[in-house]
């Protein structure tokens, strides 16, 4: 059976945290890809994205064009949104079969509010959960487990790089006109400079 992983986010714009985190967990839990999927709207996330959903996508594939371990998906784009990620394993699944054993990727973070996702339990119940160490996030297994039933058994921990760079410090700088090379791809900054994307009104 082959183990495929599964990144979601807004990517509003990838960078090397992202990509950080999808190696981590690849080598960790020993999986042949990892598809990277780009959010048509993330229901805990409010505002509109600064990138339309076609830019954010095209970065996705420039980020990725180097690694054949790692697949952009427009799945969730191809989707009436919010976008769920209990929808988004469900796709994955009918389009894999069988045959793959889905683990989805997220910070500790976002693994501490999984209780409070959508579907949680059917979540965990249609994928393993690969959990990287972020900055600043304190994990509490048990907590976890008395919220959401399960999820112990469920759940990989890995300690990663814990790469302290973020998408909303990223467009933060850009409209300040402060350099952000060397924190995501040169093809991701060359798409953003040709398109004038995060720069202010």
């Amino acid at each position: 059976m082959q183990r495929v992983g599964i990144l979601g986010g807004t990517f509003d714009p990838i960078h090397y945290g992202h990509l950080a985190i999808a190696e981590e967990a690849r080598w960790s839990a020993g999986l042949t890809r990892v598809y990277l999927v780009p959010a048509a709207h993330q229901p805990l996330k409010h505002g509109q994205h600064a990138a339309t959903a076609q830019q954010r996508m095209h970065m996705v594939r420039l980020a990725c064009a180097n690694n054949a371990a790692f697949v952009p998906s427009d799945s969730d784009l191809r989707r009436v949104p919010p976008s769920y990620t209990v929808d988004t394993l469900r796709t994955f699944q009918l389009m894999l079969g069988a045959a793959a054993e889905l683990w989805f990727i997220l910070g500790h973070d976002a693994l501490m509010s999984l209780p409070q996702w959508y579907a949680a339990p059917q979540i965990i119940k249609l994928a393993r959960l690969a959990a990287i160490a972020r900055p600043g996030t304190a994990l509490d297994m048990a907590v976890l487990e008395q919220q959401l039933p399960g999820i112990v058994a469920r759940t990989r921990v890995i300690d990663g790089p814990r790469l302290d760079i973020s998408s909303t410090a990223l467009r933060q700088r850009i409209a300040a006109h402060q350099p952000i090379r060397y924190q995501l791809p040169d093809a991701v900054l060359d798409y953003i400079i040709k398109e004038h994307l995060y720069l202010s009104s």
